[in-house]
């Protein structure tokens, strides 16, 4: 049994973490609601929703937990050409809800999603509010790929990410993490472990490390990170040289 919380519950009602089941791994509690008040706290604690269509609200927090920090992203021969070749370009902030779509696309996830309608409006308000993000890559004027997560204090929260083109989604990554490093942001939290995750450099932590980085990394009150606004990629230096697949972008 997991504990439930109420929609009247405070944002501050979850149990502690440490009581997470192990099986399935990480899952806290369940019920509540998707207000950005109980959104942003959940982040902050180190709690995500992740449930489909049908299911209640359900709250997670995996032992270990996925992280990227955004100096160790690894960067392979192949990426390296794409980002050479400058066919893509990359945005921030300009199409989130496009972003949205193109996780959600049944046409790329046909075992279903988990981007259900409630989920999108939750996550749009966010960005609303100036808590959710988006990287886009672009092809012309056609969306080839992008990302979408939540940012608080020093941390980026991965959601999901899409690609409609090859290396797409990789080139959103890529201009991420050299935004994020570049605005002193101590780690992407990717939730769990992935072997595309893992070829781009994410590792491993236990959640008690985790959750003690998460603290230092998001001390204070929570509040929109205003540095988005002027958010951009520039291809460093190494890049337009030969490479042997470089770490970092």
């Amino acid at each position: 049994m997991i504990p439930w919380l109420r929609p009247g519950d405070p944002p501050t009602a979850f149990p502690p973490v440490e009581t997470a089941l192990a099986e399935p791994d990480g899952l806290l509690c369940a019920g509540g609601d998707l207000a950005p008040e109980r959104l942003v706290e959940a982040y902050r604690r180190g709690i995500f929703p992740w449930f489909s269509t049908g299911q209640p609200i359900l709250w997670w927090s995996p032992d270990p937990r996925t992280v990227l920090y955004p100096a160790e992203l690894h960067v392979s021969r192949s990426l390296a050409k794409t980002l050479r070749r400058r066919q893509f370009a990359t945005s921030f902030d300009r199409a989130f809800d496009a972003v949205m779509d193109g996780c959600a696309d049944p046409e790329r996830r046909p075992e279903g999603t988990w981007i259900t309608p409630r989920m999108r409006a939750a996550y749009l308000r966010l960005h609303e509010l100036g808590f959710a993000h988006s990287v886009e890559t672009w092809n012309g004027s056609r969306l080839a790929g992008g990302i979408y997560g939540v940012a608080l204090g020093r941390v980026f929260f991965g959601e999901s990410m899409f690609s409609a083109e090859p290396d797409a989604s990789k080139v959103a990554i890529c201009a991420l993490s050299h935004s994020l490093q570049e605005r002193n942001y101590r780690f992407i939290d990717c939730q769990v472990a992935s072997p595309h995750l893992s070829s781009l450099g994410a590792r491993s932590l236990p959640r008690r490390e985790f959750l003690r980085e998460l603290a230092a990394a998001t001390a204070g009150p929570p509040a929109p990170d205003p540095t988005w606004r002027s958010a951009s990629f520039a291809l460093p230096q190494p890049f337009m040289q030969n490479s042997r697949g470089p770490r970092g972008c």
